[in-house]
């Protein structure tokens, strides 16, 4: 579960340009960072779901966030309004700390895992329709009810990550792996095994009035793209994150200088 730099990542405009080579990190994903985020439209359309959702749930503006109601033993779910077979897709989670209690999961699920119980727990993850990141606890799971679970990521001295209250999901089901990435940085796939499923974006809360945010970054396809693509990726690239905001200086067709900054 090794750890890529995103150079220049941030809460609003998480664009890398400096990946480091690493196996863990998914193809493409600076490729899809760099380009500009989906409208708002389409942020709602890969929003929650306030039909797929625990009754103590209450999905607002159009699915972009939802609220807990302070029901007392509960845990409530709820799950994206998209399920992904294909592709790379990445979405933000924003949850502040002060609202995640003693079970705050983030991850995926199927449209059979459960989205409510009847207790205080860890439901995303626990059992195989599931897979959660405990961002509080830093644990993993999947079929798992708690004892025994991974750490995740794998501090060098077994140190628990600080969560930010903004982190992406990173879900690429080209290769069947799960990650994620905190303050720019890649953390190494958390799940593997997931190609062949149809997996949602969810989370699993018990703090009552919790508010989580779902911001939905846009998706990349395996497949072939064009050399004037590639060259565009190159450029960018090499001026990096720093640089970029200099393109309209560059000595370039004004044409060439909007294609550079996807406009």
């Amino acid at each position: 579960m090794g750890q890529t730099a995103l150079a220049g990542g941030s809460s609003s405009t998480p664009t890398p340009q400096a990946l480091c080579p690493h196996l863990s990190c998914p193809e493409g994903l600076e490729e899809l960072l760099s380009a500009p985020p989906p409208d708002l439209g389409a942020q709602r359309r890969h929003g929650w779901n306030p039909k797929d959702c625990s009754e103590n749930i209450e999905v607002k503006e159009g699915g972009l966030y939802f609220e807990r109601r302070p029901v007392a033993q509960s845990t409530d779910g709820a799950r994206g309004k998209r399920g992904y077979t294909r592709g790379l897709h990445v979405w933000e989670i924003s949850w502040p700390p002060e609202q995640r209690g003693t079970h705050a999961v983030v991850g995926v699920a199927t449209a059979l895992a459960p989205l409510q119980a009847d207790h205080y727990a860890a439901l995303l993850g626990s059992n195989s329709e599931s897979w959660g990141w405990d961002i509080g606890r830093g644990k993993l799971y999947h079929q798992n009810k708690g004892p025994g679970a991974p750490q995740y990521p794998v501090g060098p001295q077994g140190e628990q990550l600080d969560v930010p209250e903004t982190l992406l999901v990173i879900l690429d089901m080209e290769e069947g792996t799960l990650g994620y990435a905190t303050g720019g940085t890649y953390l190494g796939p958390a799940f593997r095994g997931l190609k062949g499923r149809t997996l949602y974006p969810a989370v699993s809360a018990v703090w009552g009035q919790c508010q989580v945010r779902i911001r939905y970054l846009g998706e990349r396809r395996a497949e072939p793209h064009s050399l004037l693509h590639l060259s565009r990726l190159c450029v960018r690239h090499t001026l990096g994150d720093t640089r970029l905001g200099q393109v309209s200086a560059l000595p370039l067709p004004s044409a060439m200088k909007r294609y550079l900054l996807y406009q």
